[in-house]
């Protein structure tokens, strides 16, 4: 008898965390290792914030919190969608999960059945189609092509709705690609959807307030309110407030889809940390000061790595409105030999030939769902970056 069961056949373990794994096993055994492959800020979570949790240590603020989330917390997420997008929500419609992934995860397996689908547009983060495949739904992966932005276009979108579509998964700004919808196409999209009531709305905005040049990335419910029945919008604080290891994601949605979530977190992982949550209140009832201070460094880093990869030979990378990531075609670097002797036929080819000769770590596109592409993240510091562009340009003009 098999110890796993048939649901873990469906999915595969996360490629970015791999590469991160294996960066850190090479820089423990005395590689000289520059990692851009993992998805998180290089900034110190605010003093502020972390003074918050200190207090609420020292206020014994160290017990169990109702599953959903604390008032104080639930209150303040529907204040801060309130500030920065105009929604309006009561805290009972908000939940607050361990992190942006457990609120995906809550979704699908609280209301996909089999068969049900759900449209992915490609590239995608690495967790959606595995997560909708764990919940026994049928990821639609839509690619959507450079020509466009990396951005799912209104024609596309209604092609891949059948009777069978249950959720768009929606991702703006986006990773791995850092593309962001404007007002105008995100108003495309909803058109469609309002001609699909049955299609539910997930939009993961959990890079919202990094987006640079001036854009603006609104969300789904701000473009459309009449979507607001079936959406769910998901935020956290783990990018915008350098708060990845604290784990706190929430969404908010009509209170029927809360409860379910609800229903679901609290026979799996129950409550988040206490100290996180008060945490988080600090977050997002504080000073955001320092959100503007952390945009002009990302946008300077974004526009060295950009300008420094277009140099290289066969690489061509677009400008992306927000994230702290950029995703180069290497299409010009496929068919030819590494000076280490590797054949690179395909992207994954390329990443490993690059970490192993250069010490460059970076996340292959078909990890994505978009192959032919790579994933950098310019969340490290400007010497780092500038060293990892000059390996990057070397290796590919030693390509024969």
């Amino acid at each position: 008898m098999d110890l796993t069961a048939a649901r873990l056949a469906r999915i595969s373990p996360s490629q970015t965390i791999a590469i991160s794994t294996k960066a850190r096993e090479l820089k423990a055994a005395g590689k000289d290792i520059i990692s851009l492959s993992a998805g998180e800020p290089d900034f110190d979570t605010p003093d502020s914030i972390k003074k918050a949790a200190i207090r609420a240590i020292e206020a014994g603020e160290t017990k169990y919190t109702d599953v959903a989330g604390t008032p104080a917390l639930r209150r303040a997420i529907a204040e801060r969608f309130r500030a920065d997008n105009g929604l309006d929500y009561t805290w009972d419609e908000v939940i607050v999960a361990n992190g942006g992934k457990q609120i995906i995860y809550n979704a699908m397996v609280a209301t996909i059945n089999p068969g049900d689908e759900a449209i992915i547009p490609a590239p995608c983060w690495v967790s959606y189609p595995d997560i909708v495949a764990l919940a026994e739904g049928t990821p639609v992966i839509v690619p959507c092509s450079v020509e466009n932005g990396f951005k799912l276009q209104p024609a596309e979108l209604e092609a891949a709705i059948t009777p069978r579509t249950k959720w768009l998964l929606l991702n703006s700004p986006n990773n791995p690609t850092g593309a962001a919808y404007s007002f105008e196409e995100m108003r495309g999209l909803c058109d469609v959807l309002l001609r699909h009531p049955d299609v539910w709305i997930l939009t993961d905005d959990i890079y919202n307030k990094l987006v640079y040049d001036g854009f603006r990335a609104p969300t789904v419910v701000e473009v459309e309110p009449r979507l607001r029945d079936r959406t769910v919008t998901m935020n956290g604080v783990s990018k915008a407030y350098a708060m990845t290891g604290w784990r706190i994601g929430y969404s908010a949605a009509p209170v029927q889809m809360t409860r379910a979530m609800n229903k679901l977190q609290g026979q799996s992982t129950s409550g988040p940390g206490s100290v996180s949550q008060a945490a988080a209140v600090e977050a997002l009832t504080g000073p955001q000061d320092f959100i503007g201070t952390m945009v002009s460094t990302y946008q300077a880093r974004r526009d060295l790595v950009v300008g420094m990869l277009n140099e290289a030979k066969g690489l061509s990378c677009p400008v992306p409105e927000g994230a702290f990531y950029v995703f180069p075609s290497l299409v010009g670097c496929l068919g030819k030999t590494s000076a280490g002797g590797t054949l690179i036929d395909t992207d994954e080819a390329f990443v490993t030939a690059l970490l192993d000769e250069e010490g460059v770590a970076t996340v292959h596109g078909s990890a994505f769902m978009f192959a032919g592409h790579f994933r950098i993240s310019y969340a490290t510091d400007t010497a780092s970056l500038k060293e990892a562009c000059l390996r990057i340009q070397r290796f590919c003009a030693a390509l024969r």
